[in-house]
């Protein structure tokens, strides 16, 4: 089998080309993620490096920067990017971006805490520039860049996102569109010093708030999450998008993308692949109270 795009000596090349750039030190770095991106804790500095894991979307990186700048001007609880270095940077290829670490000193984030921050985000305008709303665009282009991908599951993965497709496009949302963060779950929010703060920007754009409230449903439906975690964030933000008719649509798309978001690595992190054929065969067998466990 062909070695994959994102090994571990890669990376680590990547990491160290980064490093040396900006005068910092990878010795002791520490891998903290490496689904859609691979994140690098580093030891020697109050700094992680991010670097973009999928060739197809590598467009994303523009917008993760402007969301980031935007939530700065306007004192948004989020993760800053390194100050002083222009962003995003070319490392070997590879598009990376540099990051102030989060000191975990606060305490655990609560549902509550995202919904606080959810309200915060939903009242912004957009940044400018920022893309409009098409979640099944990057399950597609997931698809087109997997490094392994058996052709008939390629045809049934497009296939069902035509056919979600077709269902989404005869939605009509019951909240006012707007800023949404994109991949609103709790991994997504870190437990800061002077409280939580948002992080992973990749996917916003503008689109229907419904989207942001969607992920906690689905932990609760596929991961097992406790029930009373998605009452409490539904209680705080005001809105319980499970009780919306819509809300089947909006958890299919969800899990397509919970599926295919390790396809562009899948090669380079064998860890993922029982989760991800496990989680394809659901999908396959129209299985939906499936216990799925979370890529790690």
């Amino acid at each position: 089998m062909p070695e994959g795009r994102f090994t571990p000596a890669k990376l680590r090349r990547v990491l160290v080309g980064t490093c040396a750039r900006l005068g910092l030190d990878p010795a002791g770095a520490r891998l903290l993620r490496f689904t859609n991106n691979a994140v690098y804790a580093l030891a020697a500095a109050p700094v992680v490096v991010r670097i973009v894991g999928s060739t197809k979307l590598r467009h994303r990186v523009g917008t993760v920067v402007r969301v980031a700048e935007h939530f700065a001007r306007h004192d948004v609880p989020a993760v800053r990017l390194l100050s002083g270095v222009e962003q995003p940077l070319d490392v070997q290829g590879h598009l990376v971006t540099v990051w102030d670490r989060v000191p975990f000193t606060g305490p655990p984030v609560t549902p509550a805490d995202l919904a606080g921050l959810l309200r915060r985000v939903h009242a912004l305008p957009p940044p400018d520039g920022l893309a409009e709303w098409d979640p099944l665009h990057s399950v597609q282009a997931r698809v087109a860049d997997a490094e392994e991908l058996a052709d008939d599951d390629r045809q049934f993965l497009l296939e069902r996102c035509a056919e979600v497709q077709d269902r989404l496009d005869t939605l009509d949302f019951p909240l006012t569109r707007g800023f949404v963060h994109g991949d609103a779950y709790p991994g997504n929010v870190l437990p800061g010093p002077d409280g939580p703060v948002l992080c992973d920007f990749d996917s916003s754009c503008v689109g229907p708030p419904e989207w942001d409230l969607t992920p906690l449903a689905v932990g609760r439906e596929r991961f097992g999450d406790p029930p009373a975690g998605y009452a409490e964030f539904a209680r705080a933000y005001g809105f319980d998008v499970t009780a919306w008719s819509g809300f089947s649509v909006l958890r299919a798309v969800r899990e397509l993308k919970l599926t295919t978001s390790v396809l562009p690595i899948l090669r380079s992190h064998p860890p993922v692949r029982a989760e991800w054929r496990r989680r394809l065969a659901d999908l396959r067998a129209g299985r939906t109270s499936s216990a799925w466990t979370r890529y790690r």
